[in-house]
C-alpha cells in the first residue's frame, strides 16, 4: 500500500507512476473521495471505463470499490476510449464519470480523467479530492453502492454514424499506436463507408511500435510511410486514449490541429454565423484572421482540455480546439473532446473534395516549430515563468499576451513560453513568416530565459 502523494493531483487530472505513486489502494481512496463529491452534487451514479494499459484492470476494480464504499452506484463500461466515458455521462442516467487512463504517457503511467456533475474538474476541484482523502478516516458509507457493467460501444458508434455522412467513399490509413482507439476506429470508419488500412490497432499497453502521441512527428512516420506506399488518400492518428487527433496528407505533410481547426471552424460557422470559436495560446496566428474571415469571433484562451471545456460551456461557443489535438464540438455533438468524432467530421469535409490533401495543404501556414520543452526540476517551471513575466523585455514586439504564460506577437511571427500544468517543463512554440524571423524570435526568447536562468539547457 503506497502513501498518498500530492504530486499525482495535477491541474486537469490525476496521474502517477504504477508502484511508485499509484496503486490499487490509492485508486480506492480516489474513488471514495470522488463518490462523496458526486453525492454532494446530487449524483447517485458514476460511469467508469479504462484504456488498454496493463495496470488498468486492477486500478479500475479498486476505483469501483471506492466509489461503492462512498454509497455511489457504478456503471462500468470496460475497455473504452476516453470520449466514450464522456459520452456515457451524456446518455446514461448520470452526469459523472471517471476514465482510468495514462493518455499518451509511458506504459508505467496511469491516471484518472474526471467529469463531476457535467463538468470536467480541474484545479481546485482536483485539489479538493486530495484534501478529502487526507481528512477522511477511511470508513465506508452505511449503504454500499451497486455495480453493473454496460456495453456502450454500439450506441456510441451509432450516434456518430447517424450524424456524420461522407460525400463519397475514401480509402484511409489509421494509426492507433496500440492505444485503445484501435478497438473502435476501424469499425467506425468502415461503418461510414471508408476503406481502412489499420496500423497498430491491436490494443497493447506496452506500445511496442511507437508512442501513441500524434503531437510528435516521430510517432507519425509509420503513417507517412504507409501513405507513400499505398493508395490511401489520407492518414489519421490517435493518442493512447482516443481523445486527440493527428492528420497526415498523402504527400506526408503533418496537418497540426491548429490548421485542422481552420476547416472545422469554416464548416461550423456556416451553421453558427457570428459565433465565438475558441483556441489555445499555442495555435497559429493564422487562425484568428481565418475565423474572422469566415464570419466568426476568435477567442484565444488558456491551454488545458478541462479549461477549454469550461470556457466552451461559459461562452456557448460551438467549437473549441487546442494545438495538442483536443477538438471540442458543441455543434451536432456534446462539447467534449473526442478524437474519433473529430476524425469523422474531418472526413465528412474532405470527401467533398476530389483531392483532400490539396485542400489540407492549401490552409495558411508559416515556418513553425513543434512544441519544444525546457525540462526543469519540480516547481522550477512556475518560478521561472513568474520571473519572465515580471522581468523579460522583448524588443520589437507588438503585443504581449499573458492569459497563459507569455505569448509575444510580432509583425512577422510569435513566440510562446508557458509553464506546463502537468510536468515540470516550460513549453515553447515559435512561428514566423521566414526562417530568419523564426531564428530572431527564438533568439530573443533564448536571451530572456538565459538571463533569468543561466544554466537552462534550451531545446533550440
Amino acid at each position: 500500500m503506497l502513501p498518498l502523494s500530492r504530486t499525482i493531483f495535477k491541474a486537469y487530472d490525476i496521474r502517477g507512476i504504477i508502484a511508485k505513486t499509484l496503486d490499487a489502494s490509492v485508486a480506492h481512496k480516489i474513488g471514495q473521495a470522488f463518490g462523496q463529491a458526486a453525492l454532494a452534487k446530487g449524483e447517485q451514479r458514476v460511469v467508469i471505463g479504462r484504456d488498454g494499459r496493463l495496470s488498468g484492470p486492477e486500478l479500475t476494480a479498486a476505483l469501483a470499490q471506492g466509489l461503492q464504499a462512498a454509497g455511489v452506484d457504478v456503471i462500468d463500461l470496460g475497455v473504452v476510449a476516453t470520449p466514450m466515458v464522456y459520452f456515457g455521462t451524456n446518455v446514461l442516467d448520470t452526469r459523472s464519470g471517471i476514465m482510468v487512463t495514462g493518455s499518451h504517457n509511458p506504459p508505467d503511467y496511469n491516471g484518472f480523467k474526471m467529469v463531476l456533475a457535467g463538468e470536467a474538474i480541474h484545479g481546485e476541484a482536483i485539489q479538493a479530492l486530495y484534501h478529502s482523502i487526507v481528512a477522511h478516516d477511511g470508513s465506508a458509507s452505511a449503504k454500499q453502492g451497486s455495480y453493473a457493467t454496460h456495453d456502450i460501444r454500439a450506441a456510441y458508434l451509432q450516434r456518430i454514424l447517424g450524424d456524420v455522412k461522407l460525400a463519397r467513399p475514401i480509402k484511409i490509413a489509421v494509426d492507433c499506436g496500440n492505444g485503445v482507439a484501435g478497438a473502435f476506429a476501424g469499425d467506425l470508419f468502415r461503418g461510414m463507408g471508408c476503406e481502412v488500412i489499420e496500423l497498430f490497432c491491436d490494443v497493447d499497453g506496452n506500445f511496442p511500435n511507437h508512442h501513441p502521441d500524434p503531437a510528435h512527428p516521430e510517432n507519425l512516420q509509420d503513417l507517412i510511410r504507409c501513405l507513400a506506399e499505398t493508395d490511401a488518400e489520407i492518414g489519421i492518428a490517435f493518442d493512447g486514449d482516443g481523445d486527440r487527433l493527428g492528420v497526415v496528407t498523402k504527400d506526408g505533410q503533418i496537418i497540426y490541429p491548429d490548421r485542422q481547426m481552420m476547416l472545422f471552424a469554416a464548416d461550423v460557422l456556416t451553421r453558427h454565423p457570428g459565433a465565438q470559436i475558441l483556441y489555445d495560446v499555442k495555435c497559429t496566428r493564422h487562425l484568428a484572421p481565418w475565423i474572422s474571415k469566415h464570419g466568426g469571433v476568435p477567442l484565444m484562451y488558456k491551454t488545458g482540455h478541462s479549461l477549454v471545456k469550461a470556457k466552451l460551456r461559459e461562452t456557448g461557443a460551438p467549437l473549441g480546439g487546442e494545438m495538442s489535438g483536443h477538438i471540442f464540438f458543441k455543434d451536432r455533438w456534446y462539447g467534449f473532446d473526442d478524437g474519433l468524432y473529430s476524425a469523422a467530421r474531418l472526413l465528412e469535409i474532405l470527401t467533398r473534395e476530389a483531392d483532400p490533401s490539396a485542400l489540407l495543404n492549401s490552409l495558411p501556414q508559416s515556418d513553425s516549430t513543434p512544441e519544444l520543452h525546457l525540462e526543469l526540476k519540480e516547481g522550477e517551471n512556475v518560478a521561472l515563468m513568474d520571473m519572465l513575466r515580471r522581468d523579460a523585455v522583448f524588443p520589437g514586439n507588438e503585443q504581449i499576451i499573458t492569459i497563459d504564460g507569455l505569448r509575444v506577437e510580432y509583425a512577422d511571427g510569435f513566440g510562446l513560453a508557458r509553464s506546463s500544468n502537468t510536468t515540470p517543463v516550460i513549453v515553447m512554440r515559435f512561428e514566423a513568416e521566414t526562417p530568419a524571423a523564426l531564428a530572431r524570435i527564438q533568439g530573443q526568447f533564448k536571451s530572456v530565459i538565459l538571463a533569468a536562468k543561466p544554466d537552462a539547457v534550451l531545446p533550440f
